[in-house]
């Protein structure tokens, strides 16, 4: 959807330029209207943030590290070095935090082993917590099956 195109094109026209997305503009409505409740730009920001802190946080606590530097870490998703365990599958461990009700995403952007962890979404900090734990199991899990 190129919202430029579509924008000009209803000044021009008054009309879309293809067949309506009716379900695409329902969610983006109820999105705007959630964004306006909870507080707007800064409201949001200071949700991720502490989102990120917590992650960051419990996995330090883990002893997983980020791969950015705190000045240059947005909130929105978190890079973390991969364990430096010989035993250590990506695959598995992806496995292990899924069955435990958490997706992780590969590191892809990197030559060194990564994974990412993401911060935004209609969570909190409970939920940040609860990502922590079950990356914690997830390595636990691994660990005893090795």
């Amino acid at each position: 959807m190129n919202l430029f195109d579509q924008h000009a094109c209803m000044e021009r026209t008054g009309q879309w330029r293809f067949t309506p997305p009716t379900h695409v503009v329902a969610a983006l409505g109820e999105a705007l209207c959630q964004f306006a409740e909870e507080g707007g730009q800064a409201a949001r920001l200071a949700r991720y943030s502490d989102n990120c802190r917590t992650l960051i946080e419990g996995m330090e606590g883990l002893g997983f590290k980020p791969f950015l530097h705190p000045s240059l870490q947005a909130p929105i998703i978190v890079t973390f070095h991969a364990p430096a365990v010989p035993s250590y599958d990506f695959k598995a461990f992806y496995n292990e935090a899924k069955r435990r009700g958490f997706i992780l995403y590969p590191g892809k952007l990197t030559q060194l082993a990564t994974f990412r962890v993401g911060c935004i979404g209609a969570i909190g900090r409970l939920e940040m917590q609860q990502a922590v734990n079950a990356i914690g199991a997830a390595m636990h899990e691994l660990g005893r099956a090795r």
